[in-house]
């Protein structure tokens, strides 16, 4: 069997490789300007060379400047109607490049930079923020962002517990924000295809679903460090418990060291397992149609840990999800039973879909055209615009708040179920473990004063 590859696909949405990232690195460096600095608007931007009037542009502040925040913030900086006006994050230098990059592209100085993400968030000038922090602190700076009107492009997962979630959930409802999760996968066509041909029935009925994904892995104890000049390691921690400071307990992703380590300690990220899965998940979800609700059961082997070092989350796993509908989903590490990506399978063949190749079995199956009177998702290819659209223009997101929960639940009760190592049985609509009140107590976690939920709900 011949696996193909994206061909004329569009994979723009998709998040950068390494190498790619390496590509699109600061063209500058520069000292952090004054705050008060005049707001001197370029040429194009005020309506001049066929550009969008200034006053017609949606003000964007990004927070969190690692190497994916950096990517989020140049592709709207490609959008001539999108003006980034502030930049957060708790290292100096993470925030002095940044803002040297956005007044190098607009020809000014009049990017704001900030350490504490509340004084950027209490701007009345900002319109919409990016979200791309450790995970432990996704969820309070969402919901302040939500309580402020802020629209929000929200990077995954939601957090790190069920009930962080939920919140956030609720905040962006009562608000009416415009709210995008990061699984952009669903602007990938090949995906969403995949997911057609599975709605539609192609394979026949569909049967199994497999779903493999990168790992999280372990890392041996470091010695604790001075924290350095202009990082506010304190407030990098926020909700986490307090803990020594070393380099790599912190570190951002590089093309040099890989992922930081932070998404393999539980304090700060449930690891690749909730991390990266949720992509992976998401598609599966919506291949199912069950975007809206999820499994009834998952069941599996005790997942395999780090029995010492700085990480601690799973890095070995294989779970077996039940749905309503009779759909098994089987769920693993990509070096076990499941290969990476999302496999829909039926009694008449199977598709499979990744980033990088789309194929199945028939290979006729993937070419089945989908008709107008077939199942046909929502449609997206540029997942950055999809969110801008629906802020200045009203249309829909493709993963709007309710979808992002219901994922973000899979994934974790998948994290939930790998540590107990039991079967667990799963109510979709209440958002809780049946009969069992162990697992129920991992759906909620302690947060470090005065970073709490109670604190920012208010």
């Amino acid at each position: 069997m011949r696996k193909t590859q994206w061909g004329s696909f569009s994979t723009r949405s998709v998040e950068p490789t390494g190498a790619e990232i390496d590509r699109r690195d600061f063209l500058r460096v520069g000292s952090l300007a004054a705050l008060s600095a005049p707001f001197l608007v370029p040429a194009r931007v005020v309506g001049k060379e066929g550009a969008t009037a200034a006053n017609e542009k949606m003000t964007l502040g990004i927070i969190g400047l690692g190497e994916r925040g950096n990517g989020n913030m140049r592709r709207f900086l490609e959008m001539d109607d999108v003006q980034v006006i502030a930049v957060c994050d708790v290292a100096e230098t993470h925030r002095a490049k940044a803002k040297a990059f956005v007044d190098d592209y607009y020809e000014n100085t009049s990017c704001a930079a900030y350490n504490d993400f509340q004084e950027l968030i209490a701007r009345p000038d900002l319109d919409a923020l990016v979200i791309t922090v450790p995970d432990h602190w996704h969820v309070l700076m969402g919901i302040a962002a939500a309580r402020a009107g802020k629209h929000l492009y929200y990077e995954k997962p939601m957090g790190v517990s069920v009930e962080q979630a939920q919140a956030l959930r609720q905040a962006v409802k009562e608000s009416k924000i415009v709210f995008q999760f990061g699984t952009q996968q669903r602007s990938s066509e090949p995906f969403r295809i995949a997911c057609e041909l599975a709605r539609n029935q192609r394979m026949g009925e569909l049967k199994t679903i497999y779903v493999g994904s990168p790992a999280s892995f372990p890392f041996p104890a470091q010695p604790e460090q001075p924290v350095p000049p202009g990082f506010d390691y304190d407030r990098w921690l926020g909700p986490a418990p307090l803990a020594p400071y070393t380099y790599h307990r912190c570190r951002s992703y590089n093309q040099k060291e890989g992922y930081g380590i932070w998404y393999h300690i539980h304090d700060y990220c449930l690891g690749f397992i909730v991390n990266w899965g949720i992509h992976h998940l998401d598609i599966a979800q919506w291949g199912n149609g069950s975007e809206l609700t999820g499994p009834i059961s998952v069941e599996g082997h005790r997942g395999e840990f780090p029995t010492e070092g700085l990480a601690n989350n799973c890095m070995k796993w294989e779970l077996e999800f039940q749905y309503a509908n009779g759909v098994k989903m089987i769920y693993t590490d990509e070096n076990g039973r499941c290969k990476h990506g999302v496999r829909f399978e039926g009694p008449k063949g199977w598709v499979h879909v990744t980033r990088s190749e789309f194929y199945s079995e028939p290979e006729s199956l993937v070419k089945s055209p989908i008709g107008p009177n077939d199942i046909q998702l929502p449609r997206s290819d540029d997942h950055h615009r999809n969110f801008v659209d629906a802020v200045r223009k009203g249309t829909k997101v493709i993963c709007p708040i309710d979808v992002a929960v219901k994922t973000d639940m899979v994934a974790q009760v998948a994290n939930i179920a790998s540590r107990l190592g039991r079967k667990l049985q799963w109510d979709p609509e209440q958002e809780q473990f049946i009969g069992d009140d162990e697992a129920n107590r991992m759906l909620s976690r302690p947060m470090r004063e005065p970073w709490t939920l109670k604190a920012f709900l208010g």
